[in-house]
């Protein structure tokens, strides 16, 4: 089946759940966005993009971000980055504080908020401006020079961010932030923040798909990297429903409260899938679908 008309097959098997669920009411930026909106994209290793539905129209990145940080950290920095963050399910909440007190200021993965703000951290030291050094390599890697940051999302995660400041204080008391805590949450609210659609996506996460080569040709990451990014993706991607979404899609993917979802099948192409309303673990309703559909038509995974 090609392409296009797979994706458009899987759109009309998942019509009926677009529109369920909730979208992120506790960012109220959020809250608003019409949960009826559904778009799929694919983009080939060559970097011929696909779509469906509202694959162009751009929403909240939100934790999908959280790949782009980890891959730069990991490129700019190395392996030292995994002495100040796990790389195991958490079986909690994202936003969670319980494990932290229990493991000594080391979040369990790079995907919860505490691991984020871990990994953003490094790449402030690193880089010495980590939104907009991601901000940078989202544009090149998507090839939209347009894309950016949604103020009004960042200053509606500031002013409910309580929960995040008081991870990354609590982190701080340990020694495992290195910057001061209130330019620490500024990067990573304008981090998430950042806007995309299917297509911007599909096309940034490519690099996971050709074993951490670029949209240039250079090398982002090893291939054992890559390998690495993608792992953790697969059991920590989707919060603590990363058993669930392995055991129905089959496929690395990280999820946001935006609604989206991206996906790779290493070697062969990425997928991005964007639906707001959400489940109770914070995971799209019908992007997950809709993924859980591509593997079954398509016997696509890595199982």
């Amino acid at each position: 089946m090609e392409y296009q008309e797979l994706l458009e097959r899987i759109a009309a098997d998942v019509a009926p759940l677009v529109g369920s669920g909730t979208p992120a009411e506790y960012i109220p930026a959020l809250a608003s966005v019409d949960a009826g909106q559904f778009g799929m994209a694919l983009a080939d290793l060559e970097g011929n993009v696909y779509g469906v539905g509202d694959w162009r129209v751009p929403f909240s990145a939100q934790s999908i971000t959280k790949v782009f940080a980890l891959a730069l950290a990991l490129a700019e920095g190395g392996d030292s980055l995994w002495e100040r963050v796990g790389r195991e399910p958490s079986g909690n909440p994202f936003n969670s504080l319980v494990q932290l007190e229990y493991e000594n200021g080391i979040p369990r993965n790079p995907f919860i908020n505490a691991g984020a703000l871990v990994v953003t951290d490094r790449l402030q030291t690193l880089t010495g401006d980590a939104s907009s050094e991601l901000l940078e390599f989202l544009r090149q890697e998507s090839g939209n020079p347009d894309l950016g940051f949604d103020a009004e999302v960042a200053a509606s995660e500031s002013e409910h961010g309580d929960r995040n400041a008081a991870l990354a204080h609590f982190m701080a008391s340990y020694g495992n932030i290195d910057n001061p805590v209130p330019a620490l949450l500024d990067h990573y609210f304008w981090q998430c923040s950042i806007e995309m659609s299917c297509a911007d996506l599909a096309r940034a996460a490519r690099f996971l798909a050709r074993h951490g080569l670029r949209a240039d040709g250079s090398r982002l990451l090893t291939r054992s990297e890559a390998k690495q990014v993608n792992a953790v993706m697969l059991t920590c991607g989707t919060y603590d429903a990363a058993g669930e979404f392995a055991y129905r899609v089959g496929l690395p993917g990280k999820s946001g409260v935006g609604g989206g979802i991206v996906a790779v099948v290493p070697g062969r192409c990425t997928l991005a899938a964007w639906s707001p309303g959400l489940d109770p673990h914070g995971n799209s309703v019908a992007a997950a679908a809709a993924l859980d559909r591509f593997t079954t038509l398509t016997g696509l995974s890595v199982f």
